[in-house]
């Protein structure tokens, strides 16, 4: 009895059933990997969003819990009447109601204005873009400096657990993460720029330059005066990347994978370098990029300690008077930076792992 084959079928090579109808739904255009990754980076992004305009309410109402009267902060020392506070309080929009004040400061931050400084009576945006080149020298090479450094020495201490050299390294580092970062820049200046016993002091206590230098020796200047709040930073900064790579490659040590790349005859040190730091690095991309989120956020503290004329320093004064608008834009610009590095690390993800984005 003879078969009838329907026109979408044939017979391949070995005899089995070949269909060339339509493609089915799971191969279907918008199902591949290229739809995974824009439905996951959509994903991202919404979050994003969302988070930002957290931090918008957040930084609104946050610091109008602030004890003190910004008007009166302004005038401290200063003889006015009750109608001359009225007028200030119209001026910079503080006789409005609350909800008033929310709508038309999140409008106006949406379009990139963050209002006017109380105290500097100029406007936020420029006041942080002035401030920010110091705080990107500062954190930024400390940054790159401490990332690199904890990269290196949690490889090497991972890979030789349990030897003198992870001992000590891990021992250094969960002291130096426990120190507080404006006790350890204190006690640098003590020792090294007020000196102690027969040291002198090496370096400046303060500030980012001397002010009276011109070129390079205006450059190596500068240079001088960051030893101190870079080495503060590095200390307590190292120490956390150090630790999270660590923890990442000892869960990668004992994988199947690098079993098998040690039986094919690998040199250890290319085993490392190719097969185990790659795919111990996922959890530290996270960590990276929070770091770089401290370029812009700084470090308050540091900054002020070391009196560094940095974005820490303006928030630290700001905070003080309190200057509202300046202490919104400079809280919305530090929490967007970390939104943007932790989306980037999200966005990323998917490239180092395409796992991720399924």
């Amino acid at each position: 009895m003879s078969t009838t084959r329907s026109p979408a079928e044939g017979r391949g090579p070995d005899g089995g059933v070949v269909r060339s109808g339509p493609p089915s739904p799971t191969g279907s255009r918008g199902s591949g990997p290229r739809a995974a990754y824009l439905r996951y980076g959509a994903g991202k992004l919404g979050g994003a969003a969302v988070s930002l305009f957290a931090v918008l309410v957040t930084s609104f109402f946050l610091f109008r819990i602030i004890p003190g009267d910004p008007v009166r902060a302004m005038t401290h020392g200063r003889q006015v009447s009750s109608e001359q506070l009225m007028a200030l309080r119209r001026q910079f929009g503080l006789d409005l109601p609350v909800w008033q004040q929310f709508t038309e400061y999140c409008a106006k931050a949406l379009g990139g204005d963050l209002g006017t400084s109380y105290q500097f009576h100029a406007p936020v945006g420029e006041l942080i873009a002035a401030k920010f080149p110091a705080t990107l020298l500062l954190t930024g090479v400390a940054v790159l400096v401490y990332s690199t450094l904890g990269l290196w020495l949690g490889t090497r201490s991972a890979w030789r657990h349990g030897s003198l050299g992870d001992r000590v390294n891990t021992g250094v580092a969960l002291t130096l993460w426990s120190i507080p970062a404006f006790w350890l820049g204190l006690l640098l200046i003590i020792v090294f720029s007020v000196g102690i016993g027969p040291l002198p002091g090496l370096f400046p206590t303060g500030g980012m330059e001397s002010g009276n230098e011109t070129g390079l020796a205006h450059v190596l200047d500068v240079a001088h005066h960051m030893v101190l709040p870079v080495t503060t930073l590095v200390a307590v900064g190292y120490a956390q990347t150090l630790l999270v790579m660590r923890s990442s490659l000892l869960d990668e040590m004992g994988s199947d994978y690098l079993t098998t790349a040690r039986a094919k005859g690998l040199r250890d040190a290319l085993v490392r370098r190719r097969h185990a730091v790659p795919n111990a690095l996922l959890p530290t991309v996270t960590m990276i990029f929070i770091n770089l989120g401290h370029v812009a956020a700084g470090s308050i503290l540091v900054e002020t300690v070391f009196s560094w004329p940095g974005l820490g320093g303006l928030f630290y004064a700001a905070l003080s008077v309190p200057d509202l608008p300046l202490v919104q834009g400079l809280f919305v610009v530090f929490a967007g930076a970390m939104i943007l590095m932790n989306l980037l690390a999200d966005l990323l993800y998917p490239l180092l792992d395409p796992r991720v984005a399924r």
